[in-house]
């Protein structure tokens, strides 16, 4: 049985993205199999631009900029929008499993989680704290960006730390507004976040932030720390299989979606989840939903839960839509974080709404 008093942790140095990411799904796989210990592991990236495991990266990021400056693109095994990182940023990530936490309400897991972040941070010499849903704030101002995700009884949080972030840089990697790329915009960006070297006048040396956020964590679950400078073999071997996979295009690309093609029609949806994306293809003559992709910064678990919903929803008559939809849900054994069926819906009658066939579709649930 694991040890539920012990927190190893474990830094991994600064790396590409590709192998940061494989290191993801090699520690979560082995936690959840019952090889890995409960974990703290610190973290650091090369200039890297990011997906959430459902986004499209045409979508999401302006690709040409980041060939041009040498940033790696790559996927994530977790849901989430598209973020930049690079060696300005402290990434660490929590390994637990329900029993260690007491608690399966993801809300509940950030509260405490972030609350020990953010003593943690504040004992380096800055006043944070925990603000609702995920994030940890000085004077009002983003200094750290978290998240969570379940895998079986294994949970994984995570969590960004800026020593010395350049937010220009952020917002022209990402595939936002021009306008939001005006000298006016990025001072107003710059402005909703806190760096750790401007707040404390220098730069803080990596292991002391760690120390102190180590501390706050060890504090925080009533666990003894033991430090480590390696993986296991059963780490290694996962490592090196996610590897293999996840450095490749096949799944940096995998849900890209051609919303260049003509005809289909798109639909924007602010779920509590997150952003949701719809492209939909639609037989006119015939009054069917040809194919759909779905995309955005959301979280559910399986994996292929969206990809098989597609798939599922292919030729579907567009009266049938909602009916179609729940009946997969009842089929399927989904986890799904602050999200429902209707919001899958909801998103395919916002892209349905954007033609004169079914208006009724538009919103609501149909007579």
């Amino acid at each position: 049985m694991r040890d539920q008093k012990t927190l190893r942790v474990i830094d991994t140095g600064l790396r590409r993205a590709t192998e940061n990411l494989a290191l993801n799904r090699a520690l979560l796989e082995s936690h959840q199999e019952g090889t890995s210990p409960h974990t703290l592991r610190f973290l650091r990236f090369h200039p890297s631009a990011l997906v959430g495991f459902h986004q499209s990266v045409g979508q999401e990021l302006r690709t040409d900029y980041c060939v041009e400056q040498g940033i790696e693109i790559q996927r994530r095994i977790t849901g989430g929008g598209a973020i930049y990182f690079d060696e300005t940023q402290i990434g660490w990530e929590l390994y637990l499993d329900k029993r260690f936490l007491g608690t399966a309400e993801m809300p509940l897991i950030a509260e405490r989680i972030c609350n020990a972040a953010a003593r943690g941070i504040s004992s380096l010499g800055v006043d944070a704290r925990f603000r609702p849903r995920n994030d940890i704030e000085v004077d009002g101002r983003k200094i750290s960006g978290t998240g969570g995700a379940f895998d079986g009884d294994s949970i994984l949080y995570q969590g960004t730390l800026l020593i010395d972030f350049d937010v220009e840089r952020m917002l022209r990697v990402l595939r936002i507004p021009a306008e939001k790329l005006s000298d006016k915009a990025i001072s107003s960006a710059r402005d909703r976040v806190a760096n750790l070297k401007d707040l404390l006048g220098d730069l803080p040396p990596f292991d002391r932030v760690q120390q102190s956020l180590a501390a706050s964590f060890a504090e925080a679950f009533g666990v003894g720390l033991e430090w480590s400078d390696a993986l296991n073999e059963a780490e290694e071997r996962k490592f090196a299989e996610a590897l293999a996979e996840m450095d490749t295009p096949e799944w940096i690309y995998q849900h890209d979606r051609p919303l260049s093609e003509a005809g289909l029609l798109e639909g924007l949806h602010k779920s509590p989840g997150g952003l949701m994306r719809a492209a939909l293809a639609l037989d006119h003559a015939r009054d069917r939903i040809k194919q759909v992709w779905i995309t955005g910064d959301f979280f559910v678990k399986p994996g292929r839960t969206v990809v098989d919903l597609e798939a599922s929803l292919r030729d579907t008559p567009v009266g049938e839509l909602e009916t179609n939809i729940h009946r997969f849900f009842d089929r399927n054994a989904v986890e799904m974080l602050m999200l429902t069926p209707d919001d899958f819906l909801t998103v395919l009658r916002n892209a349905l709404a954007k033609t004169t066939v079914a208006p009724g579709l538009a919103g609501g649930r149909p007579a």
